[in-house]
């Protein structure tokens, strides 16, 4: 997706979001879509100064969308909210073009000066339900924020970053816009994977030495345990690629 090529509102609903089957239902009920309106409607008075106006249609929005989009908040073009509830956009965020985000998603700030305080996000970003952005941070072009995720850094372009705070998980050049936000890698679960190989790697160096000491190697009973292991539980090597 080429970043200056500005499509209608609608378009956008409609290619980004299954759920319309027409160009009426995605213009008649879809919330993000009337927050965004709202919103264009509101930044246009808060440029002319007239703040209370700007205000009174943020207001208004919010109650109707479930959507507090700061009158101040400067948005590109191609912009898409799914669901719209719950979203919050502080007044110094600036969004990129071709960026999607999901319910629940909040770009918020850490501090009360009057000054910038809230994220810029880049081009072709995707935010994940839940998703936090604190702080007058950059989220670079093509960047994929994980579900539930809290970032409080920067986040260089091309990357992809998940976990509570969030951490680079894969970087690749990405240059459209990703809308498969639940296929990210679990770090956690990255971690342990390489553990239980790290592991299984050391026995085995253990065994051909005491092989080469001419030591018998046996195998020491580990102590019962009380409670039932989960299969889950079990070391998922195979996982591993």
């Amino acid at each position: 997706m080429i970043a200056n090529d500005e499509k209608s509102d609608v378009d956008i609903v409609l290619e980004r979001d299954p759920a319309p089957k027409s160009r009426a239902e995605a213009l008649l009920f879809s919330p993000g879509l009337h927050a965004i309106k709202f919103h264009k409607a509101a930044h246009k008075l808060y440029l002319k100064k007239r703040y209370k106006s700007a205000r009174m249609i943020n207001y208004i929005a919010r109650v109707l969308t479930g959507a507090d989009i700061h009158p101040g908040a400067v948005i590109g073009k191609n912009f898409f909210i799914d669901h719209a509830t719950g979203v919050v956009i502080g007044e110094t965020s600036e969004i990129g073009n071709n960026v999607s985000i999901y319910q629940g998603v909040t770009l918020g700030g850490v501090s009360s000066e009057k000054k910038k305080r809230h994220p810029t996000i880049g081009n072709n970003v995707v935010i994940g339900a839940g998703a936090t952005i604190l702080g007058p941070i950059t989220i670079g072009n093509n960047v994929r924020v994980g579900a539930g995720s809290v970032v409080v850094k920067s986040v260089p372009p091309n990357s992809t970053v998940v976990g509570v705070p969030a951490k680079i998980v894969q970087r690749e050049g990405a240059t459209k816009i990703d809308l498969h936000h639940e296929e990210l890698p679990d770090p956690v679960v990255n971690a342990f994977i390489d553990i239980c190989h790290s592991l299984s790697e050391m026995e085995y160096r253990m065994e051909q030495i005491e092989k080469k000491l001419g030591v018998e190697h046996k195998k020491i009973p580990l102590p019962s345990v009380s409670r039932t292991r989960s299969p889950d539980l079990a070391c998922p090597v195979e996982e591993k690629h």
